[in-house]
């Protein structure tokens, strides 16, 4: 086999052989790119996502996320069932956290009917609301570490979600799709003996798993080098593009509706709004959105502790009390917010007033918005740096493509 400049294999090649036989000179090198598609074979786009990232070498130039791949299709799932029928399709929107969005869609009724839940209901929802969160970041700070090499905390977080999905099959009967929160109640009671149960749980995750965590994870010096420098979203650029949740939080605003606009007793709560410090490296980076969602768990423990509490002192009471026979709201509309585990939730859902399904159900997703300034942050990243970024924006697919 002969080489392009006339000798042997392993030859000098000359400039002149390059630029004339090959199209293209040694200066091209330099600025010489490439497609790369990345997914949704990639365990990190959780296959249903495809980036395609332009790339001057190990350089990410400019990045596309492709999204559209599972078609749920929920909001005209919405307009052709009643209105409890449409509760079991948003729980398969973000299906890693569940009670929350089955929590907004009945707060989103609720406004309609104008009715309000008993104190005892409220307490409830209260309870399976910061569960899920908790359940919900382990799944995101559990495969976070595991996306960049870590994969013991991986083990140790899916222990303890474990242990939350065995409380709500107890309590409902399922550990994924929960239909749980109802227009005016919810399905089920809690068992006896499930606070003793939720207080063991919790007992366990302060003393043991929480700590664990915080020296395997946040304190690996490993970890804190892959990313606390990098996907920095100046919070500039955060509330530009409407980020919300831990997003937002981790780059400084402490933004929550538990706090700003409550809604199921939130304000008689006592917790903290977590957001990011900067600690290692520049605010907003995906350190800083892993670290908001790891110490939301210990707050959210905070909570349904304080919600025990006051179930213990409740006398119990009917839970459908408040269910109506027949939903029907008036003609109207309404736009209600909820603080999911990934942020604000929002439907817009309107009345005609003349039949049993809604006229229209719209949906905002916290993690469309993550997603849409995927390619304002990525641009001059490294291509392993990618991962890293997507698995700190902590989005699921089935949210976005609705």
């Amino acid at each position: 086999m002969r080489h392009p400049s006339g000798g042997p294999r392993g030859s000098p090649v000359s400039t002149e052989a390059m630029s004339s036989g090959f199209g293209w000179r040694v200066d091209d090198l330099d600025t010489d790119e490439m497609i790369l598609n990345m997914g949704p074979q990639h365990p990190s786009t959780h296959g249903v996502l495809r980036l395609e990232l332009r790339t001057d070498g190990e350089v990410v130039r400019a990045a596309r996320p492709h999204i559209g791949y599972l078609h749920r299709c929920f909001e005209k799932h919405a307009e052709n069932v009643d209105y409890p029928g449409v509760i079991p399709y948003t729980d398969r929107m973000d299906y890693v956290a569940s009670m929350g969005n089955s929590l907004g869609y009945a707060l989103a009724v609720e406004g309609l009917l104008k009715i309000e839940p008993s104190p005892y209901v409220q307490t409830i929802r209260v309870i399976m609301a910061e569960l899920q969160r908790i359940a919900s970041h382990c799944v995101a700070v559990g495969t976070y570490g595991m996306d960049i090499g870590a994969f013991t905390p991986f083990l140790h977080l899916l222990r303890d979600r474990e242990k939350i999905l065995d409380m709500f099959e107890w309590t409902c009967g399922a550990r994924l799709l929960y239909n749980y929160n109802w227009v005016g109640g919810v399905s089920h009671d809690l068992p006896q003996g499930f606070i003793k149960a939720c207080r063991q749980f919790l007992r366990e995750f302060e003393a043991i798993t929480y700590p664990e965590l915080i020296d395997l994870l946040l304190k690996n010096k490993i970890f804190i080098k892959r990313t606390a420098n990098i996907g920095v979203c100046p919070v500039e650029v955060a509330v530009s593009y409407d980020l919300t949740g831990p997003n937002l939080r981790g780059s400084g605003p402490p933004r929550d509706l538990r706090k700003d606009a409550p809604y199921s007793g939130y304000d008689s709560y006592a917790f903290e709004v977590c957001v990011g410090k900067g600690e290692f490296g520049p605010l907003g980076s995906c350190f800083d959105r892993n670290w908001v969602r790891t110490v939301e768990m210990a707050e959210s423990a905070k909570i349904v502790h304080q919600a025990l509490d006051r179930l213990e002192k409740m006398e119990r009471a009917d839970v459908h009390e408040k269910v109506p026979k027949r939903v029907k709201p008036p003609k109207s509309e309404i736009y209600s917010r909820s603080e999911a585990p990934r942020g604000q939730l929002g439907y817009y859902v309107v009345a005609d007033g003349i039949g049993v399904n809604p006229y229209r159900v719209k949906v905002k997703s916290p993690c469309f918005t993550a997603m849409s300034v995927f390619h304002v942050l990525a641009r001059g990243m490294m291509i392993a740096d990618i991962i890293a970024l997507i698995g700190s924006l902590d989005v699921v697919l089935g949210e976005i493509d609705r």
